[in-house]
């Protein structure tokens, strides 16, 4: 610490001068202060005053001690601003967080508009919804997407997204029981997991949590786990279309899947996010499947079929056929779960979902997923004429390259310092996906473009 001390003593001390600025005595005004020369500055050195940071008396929850680093997608915004700020000129072009850029579809947002305005009139303001959700578009929902299995209105639980879904669906299963992911997975999956005290700690040899069965999946076994080698487990994630391979599971497969969790007697937490992009005969719900209403829970999401990143809405699916082992329903825990942590998704964001589901949202939902099924095979041709191995793509909006022999963050920070495109390090995902980078396909078409004529630039 240093002050600034004057050699003239006799200046006022509501006067002062520094550096020739002048400033007058409020109480002389005729006063003449001392010129820029008369007046001497002294740096003094004072010592520094020592403060002790309050601590309160709560210990730290030591399950967040577990959690390795930062969440993957803030930790890629935090290089992607670091080289901006080296290259400001850059030009970055982002391929990596999978967040939608395309503008909603108007006939969506009109839905959301005329619920807004009608939210200033007496007649259309309504405050607190159902938690569950607005029971029109729990069963829009049920018949469009469901509507041939059974599932009914009851069934739907309307919620601000698949995330947050997933992380009720932890606390409601509580610290107790034992989970299995495939590897690579979304990290929600298995963050979440380590946050509710069902994991050991972290074991850096292999990049794995213990007390959690990390289901490998990967080219040599179809992107599907070999579930003759996969330890019994309570709940068990499981993503199709695979976020961030992009692999949809076939039929044959989920029957497998559905088998090994009854014989089991596992919860399978299913992800469909992404089942409006297959674009074959995978399934797009695991309740095609016979006998999975009674072992499994589906989660989704308008987020990328409609550009809702940032709107927010999604649904869970838990069938009433779904029991815990004394007998006593799920759905009913669940029920409580979202009554006491949630007050209902936005209404306003209901309102958007319900124009999604009209016939002229769905069309223009699958104009806009048609859009970035364009983006994918642009990228999936660009990467196969430079001889990389490329999976995905197909029923999904990401692309899978291979990059065999090297560091996933390597590759990312590779790429980035080169090409000024941002993409996603597979080993994000899980230690099955070192070696791989992820390309979202989310993106301008133009840059899409110029992110590809930048990767065979480097790559030729």
């Amino acid at each position: 610490m240093y002050s600034l001390m004057s050699s003239s003593p006799s200046i006022s001390s509501s006067s002062s001068s520094f550096l020739g600025q002048t400033h007058f005595d409020s109480r002389n005004p005729n006063a003449r202060l001392p010129t820029k020369d008369s007046w001497i500055c002294k740096c003094v050195a004072t010592p520094p005053t020592e403060t002790t940071a309050h601590t309160t008396k709560v210990s730290r929850n030591a399950n967040m001690a577990k959690l390795q680093a930062g969440y993957l997608f803030p930790e890629i915004a935090r290089r992607r601003s670091a080289h901006m700020l080296k290259y400001p000129d850059g030009q970055v072009i982002s391929l990596g967080i999978g967040d939608t850029t395309e503008p909603i579809p108007e006939v969506i947002t009109f839905g959301m508009a005329k619920k807004a305005h009608a939210l200033s009139t007496l007649e259309g303001y309504s405050g607190y919804g159902a938690e569950q959700g607005e029971k029109q578009l729990r069963a829009a929902i049920a018949s469009t997407y469901y509507g041939d299995l059974s599932l009914e209105e009851s069934d739907i639980f309307v919620s601000d997204g698949a995330k947050s879904d997933i992380s009720r669906l932890q606390v409601m299963f509580g610290s107790n029981v034992t989970m299995a992911v495939q590897d690579p997975s979304y990290p929600a999956y298995v963050d979440s997991s380590v946050i509710l005290g069902q994991t050991g700690q972290f074991q850096k040899d292999v990049e794995k949590y213990r007390k959690i069965e990390y289901m490998k999946c990967n080219p040599e076994n179809g992107f599907f786990p070999d579930l003759s080698t996969v330890s019994r487990t309570d709940i068990i994630f499981f993503c199709s279309p695979n976020n961030p391979t992009g692999n949809a599971a076939t039929r044959e497969q989920l029957t497998r899947l559905v088998q090994f969790a009854k014989d089991n007697g596992s919860i399978l937490v299913y992800d469909s996010a992404y089942a409006m992009y297959i674009s074959d005969d995978s399934p797009r719900s695991i309740f095609e499947i016979p006998g999975a209403k009674e072992v499994a829970i589906e989660v989704s999401s308008f987020s990328k079929y409609a550009g809702f990143t940032g709107v927010r809405l999604g649904w869970t699916v838990v069938p009433k056929e779904l029991l815990y082992s004394d007998g006593f329903p799920v759905a009913k825990d669940f029920n409580r779960i979202v009554c006491t942590t949630f007050n209902g998704a936005s209404n306003i964001s209901q309102a958007g979902g319900l124009a999604c589901l009209s016939p002229e949202g769905l069309e223009a939902m699958h104009k806009v997923v048609g859009f970035y099924q364009e983006n994918t095979n642009i990228i999936m041709e660009t990467f196969t004429s430079l001889g990389f191995s490329v999976y995905g793509g197909k029923n999904a909006p990401y692309v899978w390259v291979h990059f065999p022999g090297q560091s996933s963050w390597d590759v990312f920070s590779e790429i980035l310092e080169k090409t000024h495109v941002v993409t996603t390090p597979g080993s994000g995902f899980g230690p099955a996906g070192d070696g791989f980078i992820r390309v979202s396909a989310f993106g301008h078409r133009g840059n899409v473009l110029e992110a590809c004529k930048r990767f065979k630039q480097l790559y030729k």
